[in-house]
């Protein structure tokens, strides 16, 4: 297991907290603002083929902006499945035949427990000793001076050492994720002759006393939405397909160049085979 840069300094960090979300807000109360919409969310891409840098985007598409690493607070994390037509894996045209945005329920075919299903068992892959399953790791990471996290999602090849940087960073040392400014770079990995961008993680600073707790007011308020968010959408989902209706994605379109995410939508372009 690789060893991680933990930081335990005590010092006060130079990062711009948003407005404190009240925590005390139940599923209930956020449930009337949410009715009949759905958040969105930049989304930022691991890239394919080893690329080193990540693509950000801009209010002008066509002039995106690249960075090497992104700094901010992993404010939460979940899982995420999706299973593509065999040999349809790297179209992202072409729409997953099931899928589960909270890693634990698949929708369409063949749909129920993802923890049971046969698709989601390793050396049911095509090739390789994968899934035929994609199971991936959703990210909402806060920005210093932004409102709304932006949305990163982790390919399979990242999951190992995500899983390792949370426990050795944060697990570990009984903190939660919210509580430190995280930084994710990329490194270049190659299995069979094929390089892959797999993502890196590193802790910057620890957030203490009054700055914690507004962002621990933030997180939780967050949380609640998320969690609100994904049931409705799997719920919707689930009764267009219990009526025979086309599945289709349930998001309005959102201002600007944030992304919603469509249960119908290739959940991450790099869907690149776990290395042997």
């Amino acid at each position: 297991m690789t060893t991680q840069n933990i930081n335990t300094s005590m010092e006060p960090i130079n990062f711009q907290l948003p407005a404190v979300v009240d925590s005390s807000f139940t599923s209930e109360d956020l449930a009337d603002d949410m009715d009949g919409l759905q958040m969105s969310f930049q989304r930022i891409k691991i890239p394919s083929g080893g690329n080193l840098v990540f693509e950000i985007p801009t209010d002008d598409p066509e002039n995106p902006n690249y960075e090497k690493t992104i700094e901010g607070v992993l404010i939460f994390h979940h899982d995420a499945n999706a299973y593509w037509p065999e040999g349809s894996e790297y179209d992202e045209n072409t729409a997953p035949l099931c899928s589960s945005l909270d890693g634990k329920q698949g929708i369409g075919e063949p749909g129920g427990h993802c923890a049971m299903c046969a698709m989601n068992q390793y050396g049911t892959a095509s090739e390789g000793r994968g899934k035929a399953c994609k199971n991936m790791r959703m990210l909402y990471l806060l920005q210093s001076g932004e409102c709304v996290p932006i949305q990163i999602f982790l390919p399979p090849t990242s999951l190992k050492p995500f899983k390792n940087f949370i426990n050795q960073a944060f697990l570990l040392r009984r903190r939660p994720s919210y509580g430190s400014v995280i930084q994710i770079g990329l490194r270049k990995e190659n299995t069979g002759g094929n390089d892959y961008s797999v993502a890196t993680f590193r802790l910057v600073e620890n957030f203490e006393g009054e700055q914690l707790a507004q962002i621990r007011s933030y997180a939780e308020g967050f949380k609640e939405q998320i969690k609100l968010t994904l049931k409705q959408r799997a719920e919707t989902a689930k009764e267009q397909l219990d009526d025979g209706c086309d599945y289709i994605g349930m998001s309005t379109q959102p201002a600007g160049n944030a992304e919603p995410v469509y249960m119908n939508q290739a959940i991450d372009g790099d869907r690149e085979a776990l290395p042997a």
